[in-house]
């Protein structure tokens, strides 16, 4: 019995020492450049106001390997550098979890590079970790600097700064390009979809009548046949609403293509992680979405989903967005699709649209919700059916949700007085 044990404690430190050293370069050269070497900073994004000024700069991959002596993106480890600047009389404390709730502390990170298993090398790299950290607080007419050790992103990267002092709150966000993915929405020119004379600027009553007067539903490619309803619509600056996803753990798409469809087809498979697997075309204003969000479980197999269209409507000068939303529960395969891997939907597709709802109401950047007609009413015991055969069943609402900067309180979020969907069980006898 002590011998097996002994014999799996040599094997665990040996497995154990091959991935720390697959981390780290050699052990004994623990050297890392000056920051001011690595050039990343060419990159920072900055907003201000009276109080204060908040920079950030997000390193490559290789950056990151250069700054750190590892590779902390095979570990799904992005630091984050930022910078803040107190112009005030007010001490200021940055909110680590509001960058990410799961960030890493340095030497946790230090750890899950392997620099527990030698010790002179642990103790520079942990010094050198602590010693590039963001520490708190920023004292006036001060500025402090430093990395927070994030969860990886990829193609994209939404960097929420809240700042806190005695009786008042800031809240600054950067919407980072992260290169080395394929994301969906930047294969589209936004600016080239619609002529000037073509955008139109619409007051809420206005906006209500042509929301409830569009198209009841997404279609296929040739617009002949109907697919999932169309059951939302967005309003916001598209960095607004990225934000506000992201805040909440939505994640973009991958655009299809060989590699991601192959990344789909082994998760699918093997049971392996893809948080950004492409979503499948659907068509709306004869075009498949702009743009989608997805917020995944731990495998392929289930996630909440969105699509989304650029209109040419505007609303109190925001672009507002036509989408479609629901949840998968499964893979399958189908021959009714391309590649013939698809999701199964949830049938009731409301689930998903309300859980949507509750999710942004915590993002603190959703102002106003309102309901409008759609679809139109289909109870469980006749559902309709999407293109790929999937059964669904509606109240027939669109939710309308109108997104600002913030933050923005629960008590803040105002109500657009339209229309209420009617509330019945969808399982009983009565509403079938």
């Amino acid at each position: 019995m002590t011998y097996q044990f002994n014999i799996a404690i040599v094997l665990s430190l040996f497995l154990y020492g091959l991935t720390g050293c697959a981390a780290l370069k050699t052990p004994a050269s623990f050297d890392p450049p000056s920051i001011n070497e690595v050039r990343f900073r060419d990159r920072t994004q900055s907003k201000s106001d009276q109080d204060v000024r908040v920079s950030v700069a997000v390193p490559t991959a290789d950056e990151t390997k250069q700054l750190f002596q590892a590779d902390l993106i095979r570990r799904e480890i992005q630091p984050v550098w930022v910078k803040i600047e107190n112009h005030s009389k007010n001490t200021y404390y940055l909110i680590s979890n509001a960058t990410d709730p799961n960030h890493y502390s340095p030497l946790e990170t230090a750890y899950a590079l392997g620099g527990g298993f030698f010790e002179s090398y642990r103790n520079k790299m942990e010094t050198y970790y602590r010693s590039l950290s963001f520490k708190n607080p920023i004292l006036p007419n001060m500025a402090v600097s430093g990395f927070i050790f994030t969860n990886l992103d990829e193609g994209e990267k939404v960097v929420q700064i809240d700042l806190i002092a005695e009786e008042q709150v800031k809240f600054f966000t950067f919407f980072v390009l992260i290169p080395g993915m394929r994301v969906d929405y930047r294969m589209v020119d936004f600016d080239s979809l619609y002529p000037e004379d073509q955008v139109v600027e619409l007051n809420e009553e206005e906006l209500k009548t042509t929301l409830q007067n569009l198209p009841c539903c997404t279609t296929d490619q040739g617009g002949l046949h109907n697919g999932d309803p169309a059951n939302l619509v967005i309003i916001g600056e598209f960095k607004d609403i990225a934000a506000a996803f992201a805040r909440q753990g939505w994640l973009p798409a991958e655009e299809t293509y060989s590699t991601a469809v192959w990344k789909t087809i082994k998760s699918f498979l093997f049971g392996s992680r893809y948080r950004y697997s492409p979503v499948s075309p659907l068509y709306y204003f004869g075009r498949h979405q702009d743009l989608a969000r997805q917020k995944p479980r731990h495998d392929i197999h289930e996630r909440n989903h969105l699509r989304l269209w650029y209109s040419p409507f505007r609303y109190d000068g925001k672009p507002v967005f036509i989408g479609q939303i629901s949840r998968d529960i499964g893979v399958r395969f189908t021959m009714k699709a391309r590649p013939p891997v698809t999701h199964k939907i949830d049938p009731d597709i409301d689930e998903a649209r309300h859980s949507l709802v509750e999710d942004l109401l915590f993002s603190q950047m959703l102002a106003r919700v309102g309901w409008i007609k759609g679809v139109g009413m289909t109870r469980p015991s006749k559902p309709r059916e999407n293109l790929t055969g999937d059964p669904y069943f509606t109240d027939g609402y669109r939710v309308v949700l109108v997104f600002e900067q913030g933050p923005i309180a629960l008590n803040q979020i105002k109500a657009l007085d339209w229309e209420s969907p009617k509330t019945f069980h969808m399982g009983s006898s009565k509403s079938d």
